[in-house]
């Protein structure tokens, strides 16, 4: 097809918009979207066959709620990250503390604690005890009094509570909010790694692309705090075989703290009763501010609403 033809259908699509009706960002987004999809059909010459299987794909994406595991396999979600740093770096923000995805397995409303959490509302078998803990700073070092730190990672299953109805609710999620001192502490597990739901959407994409659908071991964070930017982050696991191969290419060098190990009987002189890892990291914020990009997207997530 001629370049001439596709525009003329793009026209025709386009002449039956109404001048000062509807959305003028969606229309310009969906018009720019059209025009490079129309051009990808015509340069790839995607058949028909395919644009429908295409569609029976998108339909049953949305069914199974993947489209935010495939915003994070595509890369979509790690560009957003890309671009917000490239205009950070422009207002002449520097982070501390990266940003990396949320990921979409989020639940809004976890326990609140002060300074400290248990994560864990049953135990796990076999699994290695983890204390988490640091200060919540801002720009130059001083902490932050109030900020709120939640915490929320999967089992050793690779499952979420709340997506996974066979854990209690809120297991493994918490809030933490910080006192004077800025500090925070968590108690709870290792966790490993998980892979998208096997021949899931997601799975099935990836396979297609010749890739995996994993991510390494790792802990997401919200961190908040009023006249803050809202820092969206994680930590990786060091250690894990899969760093560096994150299907959701959110692992980032910054974010894989080391892990201390003690024994038993380190742990016993240290006041604990069982051998534990531990993992110090700092959460450094920045002031908000009308020059920089917002750190919250108001994207749909999860809730539970408590009586």
């Amino acid at each position: 097809m001629t370049r001439e033809l596709i525009d003329e259908v793009l026209n025709r699509i386009q002449s039956q918009e109404k001048n000062g009706e509807g959305n003028p960002r969606v229309k310009e987004i969906v018009a720019r979207l059209l025009r490079d999809l129309f051009y990808a059909m015509d340069d790839l010459n995607i058949t028909s066959e395919e644009m429908w299987h295409a569609c029976d794909w998108l339909t049953q994406t949305g069914k199974n709620n993947e489209w935010g595991l495939v915003f994070a396999g595509l890369g979509i979600e790690h560009f957003i990250d890309v671009r917000m740093d490239w205009e950070d770096e422009q207002a002449g923000v520097h982070l501390k503390t990266p940003r990396t995805i949320e990921g979409p397995l989020y639940v809004a409303g976890s326990p609140e604690s002060l300074s400290y959490a248990e994560l864990e509302n049953e135990p796990n078998q076999g699994d290695e005890t983890l204390y988490m803990q640091g200060t919540v700073v801002d720009e130059e070092g001083n902490p932050v009094e109030g900020a709120l730190v939640e915490v929320w990672h999967c089992n050793l299953k690779g499952l979420y509570s709340y997506f996974d109805s066979t854990q209690s609710e809120f297991n493994l999620r918490r809030a933490i909010r910080t006192g004077k001192d800025g500090r925070y502490q968590f108690k709870s597990f290792l966790p490993v790694g998980y892979s998208c739901p096997p021949n899931g959407c997601t799975d099935n994409l990836m396979k297609w692309l010749g890739r995996h659908g994993s991510r390494p071991a790792h802990i997401h964070f919200f961190v908040t705090a009023p006249n803050y930017r809202k820092l969206t982050t994680q930590i990786n696991i060091d250690g894990d075989p899969l760093l560096g191969q994150d299907f959701a290419f959110a692992d980032r060098e910054e974010l894989v703290p080391p892990i201390t190990h003690y024994t038993a009987e380190q742990a016993k002189a240290l006041g604990k009763d069982e051998a534990f890892a531990s993992i110090d990291f700092d959460f450094n914020m920045v002031h908000d501010s009308t020059k920089i990009a917002p750190g919250e997207n108001h994207r749909t997530r999860a809730a539970i609403v408590t009586a």
